[in-house]
């Protein structure tokens, strides 16, 4: 505040009344609700037209414990102050009775690659995909650099991203396997798929773009253990007790680990002789009714005195410490395959179609949405069929 020789306190007042300007109250804002695991749930408070909405974003905030939970924690805040940012411009679109403006694609591609990074994970995306996107957002920085904005992100900027792409080559001098080229261009692809259905931009231009000239997926391989190594994983004893319950139940019933993961046994419905799981499945948000067979039923644990709420498997809180186990325990047992929680549900799927299932209800067992995502397995089982079918064949080869 200014002060004056003559100590007019008055003086000082009026100056301070005139110099100050109200500051405007923001419509949404940011905060935090502490939960009794320590972490904090992250939500929107939003006043609008009158009235109170809270938006729970399902992201949090854990406690920093180390520098890794620090970087955790600075990240989630900005894909939070994005999520914000968009919902305040979608908010005065609404009520400029605008649904598509230029205020939205002058949001910065960085900045929208990191929401769409949150958006997975909200939808239970395991670390290793948000990765995927954090280096795919890597190399767009590194083709074009942090100051684009999604209007200038056009069919020729998407050219010129799959021919940086093609050219990259890493410190060894090695290009990019095609497997790993097609997934950074998928992922930003994915990307401008969301930014269309919230008109920040009114197309993805990589439809523009012949089919023939982006990078292709090379033909699917899915890693499975035999009947004989599953067996082998029983037999030998784990580090974690809970984490081979959860690997074995998954091998029986094909759950992916982020559902593993928030399983409760109020999820788990006693129908007569019969058990099923109801479940709104992490990644693709649809509920899944699913029938428990006594394979998987034998690797619950104990219900004991266990609330409806409770989880099922008290796992570790790292995920990352999962796939350590598993792979330690794989080599124990005498497996060299590279074995990680999402090889359960490949093995339940080869399983049940080795058993004679059909594949439209080993899709609907899988929660597929499409069941040529299942005829990969499919393709699985027939390879193993000519390989049987070629050993007699060679018993006769003179």
């Amino acid at each position: 505040m200014l002060t004056f020789a003559h100590g007019n306190k008055s003086k000082t007042k009026d100056m301070a009344k005139k110099n100050s300007t109200p500051k405007a109250k923001e419509p949404i804002r940011l905060r935090f609700k502490k939960l009794a695991n320590g972490n904090l749930s992250i939500y929107l408070d939003k006043y609008l037209d009158g009235r109170r909405e809270y938006e729970f974003l399902k992201m949090y905030l854990i406690p920093e414990t180390d520098e890794r939970a620090k970087r955790q924690n600075k990240k989630t805040l900005e894909a939070a102050t994005n999520i914000k940012a968009l919902r305040i411009i979608e908010m005065n679109n609404r009520r400029a009775g605008l649904q598509n403006t230029s205020d939205r694609s002058k949001m910065l591609l960085k900045d929208w690659m990191e929401l769409y990074r949150a958006e997975k994970e909200k939808t239970g995306q395991s670390d290793r995909f948000a990765e995927k996107i954090a280096d795919t957002a890597k190399h767009l920085q590194a083709y074009k650099g942090d100051k684009v904005t999604m209007a200038q992100v056009d069919k020729d900027f998407c050219k010129g991203y799959i021919e940086y792409l093609r050219a990259f080559r890493k410190p060894n001098g090695e290009p990019l396997k095609d497997f790993t080229l097609h997934t950074y261009y998928k992922m930003f692809s994915c990307a401008l798929n969301m930014a269309v259905r919230e008109d920040v931009i009114p197309m993805n231009p990589f439809s523009k773009i012949d089919p023939k000239a982006k990078p292709q997926a090379p033909e699917s391989t899915r890693e499975f253990l035999t009947v004989d190594e599953v067996k082998a994983l029983i037999r030998t004893d784990c580090k974690t007790a809970d984490i081979k319950r959860a690997f074995l139940f998954s091998c029986f019933c094909g759950l992916r680990h982020s559902d593993l993961l928030a399983l409760t046994w109020g999820d788990i419905e006693k129908n007569g002789d019969d058990t099923f799981l109801n479940i709104i499945v992490k990644k693709t948000a649809k509920p899944l009714r699913l029938a428990l067979s006594q394979a998987a039923l034998r690797w619950l644990p104990d219900t004991g005195k266990a609330k409806p709420t409770d989880k099922v498997f008290t796992l570790p809180k790292m995920p990352h410490y999962h796939n350590r186990v598993l792979k330690k325990w794989a080599k124990e047992a005498g497996i060299t395959k590279n074995v990680s929680f999402h090889v359960a549900r490949h093995t339940f799927a080869t399983l049940e179609l080795t058993a004679g299932a059909d594949i439209y209800t080993t899709s609907k067992l899988l929660g597929h949405s499409n069941v040529k995502t299942t005829q990969i397995y499919a393709k699985i089982i027939d390879k193993k069929q000519v390989n049987a079918v070629n050993l007699v064949s060679n018993l006769f080869n003179e």
